[in-house]
This record gives structure tokens, sequence and C-alpha cells, in this order.
């Protein structure tokens, strides 16, 4: 059964297509119900991540997941076939790993992108979306990569979208314990963000959350203050540094309110990054004067000099990328050489117990059992080399050189 994946991500996609064609946890379920729906999709796993979407299955042709994909209601009017890629077999396999390791991120060698792998096989393995294909692959994917970033300095030296962005931020305000700071959603790209501001000495903050329990989680390590997505208007002219990443399908800081922030503020600046996809700052903010606005794909080239630093690591990772993808297929064809082999011992079997019963049976008739054991014995060599001998005359009859080399290899002719 083949292997496929098809999706978009930060290379092949802007940021205004990305974000057209995002599932959240509680759409994916019901999203893979319906491509299973689909004509010969039979298993399927949905990765959605604020730089990619993937879609990994056993489907023969990529043009069965770009029509599904292509039917959202969100990308009405955009043409996917500009963005989207496929790779199949080892490709896909070779993709999956480099996927997993870290070493297709716009933030080389970023360790989330494998627990969000992990979370999406779960969910798919969990609603029945994962047969034996994808059962058999991912599981060996979770171990290369485990061993990938054991083996290689491609983890070392963390960098992320969230440690850039307090690199942004310290571009502008190089005190950062003097600053009060926003950020907007609990997910853990939050959380990151969090951790790193506090490392870097940042100590005033404000948690915003959809869910007022879940912000007080997170704020209260750091003796931090939760409010409500609504209250968020009202703190805007008190911080310097707003931060948000949530999972809103609609902008929850519009440019009327940021206007309004900054007339109180009186014109001190405000950095703002918006991590989310779709987008939770109205991009039209970016043209207010003192306001720094930042999104994903602004923070490419900030990234992009981090990546310096693992960029030994990363030759060494696709090395063992190239051998780990290599191996599983060989794997792969040695488990499909097994069932054929199984088959083969069943039907050999078969024959030995047709010819087995027939012998039983001569022996309650006749006084000669060396003469029934020759008998059976020429009747089940008989059986069994029949339909090879009658294939191997075949073969040399229409001159196919390589089975007959073949023949000779397996039997040790």
């Amino acid at each position: 059964m083949p292997l496929l994946v098809c999706g978009i991500n930060h290379q092949s996609a802007p940021l205004t297509v990305r974000e057209k064609l995002v599932f959240t946890p509680e759409r994916t379920p019901l999203a893979l119900q319906s491509l299973l729906a689909e004509k010969a999709v039979n298993e399927a796993l949905l990765l959605s991540t604020c730089n990619r979407t993937e879609i990994y299955t056993t489907v023969d042709e990529a043009a069965t997941i770009l029509r599904w994909l292509s039917k959202q209601p969100q990308l009405s009017g955009i043409d996917l076939r500009s963005f989207c890629y496929a790779r199949r077999d080892i490709e896909m396999v070779r993709h999956v790993m480099r996927v997993g390791s870290g070493l297709d991120s716009m933030v080389l060698g970023e360790p989330q992108i494998l627990g969000q792998m992990k979370q999406a096989y779960l969910l798919a393995r969990r609603i029945g979306a994962v047969g034996s294909e994808l059962g058999r692959l991912f599981p060996a994917v979770f171990a290369a990569t485990k061993r990938i970033r054991s083996e290689t300095a491609i983890g070392a030296n963390p960098v992320s979208i969230a440690y850039a962005v307090v690199q942004l931020a310290k571009r502008i305000f190089s005190h950062l314990n003097q600053c009060q700071i926003l950020l907007i959603g609990a997910g853990e790209t939050i959380e990151l963000v969090f951790s790193h501001l506090y490392n870097q000495g940042a100590r005033h903050f404000f948690i915003a959350n959809r869910t007022l329990t879940r912000a007080k989680q997170i704020a209260e390590p750091y003796h931090a203050q939760a409010i409500r997505l609504s209250d968020i208007p009202t703190y805007l002219p008190k911080v310097d540094i707003v931060i948000s990443a949530t999972m809103s399908q609609l902008p929850l800081v519009g440019k009327g309110a940021v206007e309004s922030a900054l007339r109180q503020r009186k014109r001190r600046p405000l950095f703002m990054a918006d991590l989310a996809l779709p987008r939770d700052i109205e991009p039209e903010t970016a043209q207010l004067e003192d306001v720094y606005l930042y999104n994903i794909d602004d923070l490419q080239t900030l990234i992009a000099q981090n990546r310096q630093t693992r960029e030994a690591a990363a030759k060494q990772a696709e090395a063992m990328v190239e051998m780990q993808a290599i191996h599983y297929m060989r794997q792969l064809q040695v488990h499909k050489a097994g069932d054929t082999i199984r088959r083969f011992r069943e039907r050999v079997e078969m024959l030995r117990d047709q010819e087995l019963e027939k012998a039983l049976a001569h022996f309650q008739r006749t006084n000669d059992p060396k003469a029934v054991i020759a008998h059976f014995a020429h009747n089940l060599t008989n059986k069994i080399l029949h339909q090879p001998t009658t294939k191997l005359r075949q073969a040399a009859y229409e001159d196919q050189v390589q089975l007959l080399l073949s023949a000779k290899e397996l039997f040790d002719l």
C-alpha cells in the first residue's frame, strides 16, 4: 500500500493561505472522519500547526487529498495547487522524519513539532483513522527522531519562535524587568514565551484567556495576573508588550482598540507579536505609528540568524534521516516478504495435508508401506513444483531473463 503526504507549510505557502487551512484540535476528528469517507482513503493522520497543515495517508493519488482540502469552505477562491506539495513512499518517510526532527521547521531543530506530531497520531488512532501502515510508520518515526535528537546537537542551544519573539522584544525594550507584558492565550507557545521572558528578567505579566481558570493555572507560578479576553481593551493602555497565540477564528485585538490605547499611553511604543494562525491582531494595526507589530512570517529573518548555530548538527541529522528512512523501507519490504513467505508455506502445507490424507487412506488398502511413502513423496513433489515449473517455462518462452536468474538465486542452482 502506498505512503503519501500532501500539504502546505511555511516554505510553500504564505501566511494568508496557511491561516485559512488550520484545523483546531476540536475540528480535527470531524475533518478526519470526512476525509476517511472519501473513496480510497482508508488511513489518515492530520497535522496542523501554525507553520504547516499536512495529511499523511495511504492513497495512490495526491489529487484525492488535494480535492478534499480544496473543498474546505474557508479556502473559497484560493487555488491550493499553487501551494501544495506531495511526497510518496521513501520520500514521504524521509519527509516525516525531517518534520519530526525539526529539520523542516522554520526554527531549525525546534522540539515542539515532535510533540504536536505525537498528539496528532494519538488523536487519529483514537478515532480509528490509523491502520496497519500508519500504525507501523509513526512509531518508527518517533524512535528514529528520538535517536537523531539524542545523537546530534540539533536540539542544542534552544531556539524557537517563542525565543525569537523575546529576542525581538529586547531590541525595542532593553530592560524587560521594567515592562508590563500582556500574553494572550494559554497554549504551549504562550507558556514557552512566558518562560523565556521570565528567564530574561521580565516580572510584570497579565495573562488573558477565554477560560479564566486556565489563565490562572499559567499565571500563578509566576505571580502574574489572569484576566478575561473581554478585559483586553482595558489593559492595553497599561502594557508595553503584547504577545498573542490563540486558536481563535476571529481577531481578538482590533486596530481601534490599539489606537485608543496609544492615545492613553501618550505615544509610548508598543511591541506586538502575533503568533496565531489565523491572526489574533488585525494586520492593519501595523499602520499605526509607535506600534511594532510582527507576525509569524516576519520572524523568519531573525530565525535565519539563529539557524547558523545548528547547521553543522543539521547535516549530521540529515544523514541519519536518510539512513533511517532507507532502513524503514527495507524493513517494510521484509514485512511484505514475510506475508508472501507465510502464504507460500500455507500453500505447501495445504498440498502436504491433501497428499497425506490420500496416503493414509492408501495405507489401509495395501500391505506395502514403502510403495505408499514413495507414491506420497512423488505426488507431493509434483504438486509443489508444478506451478513454479510452468512459470519458469513461460518465462523462458517470453525471454524474462531476470525471472530465470532470480529462480537460480532462489533455489541455489
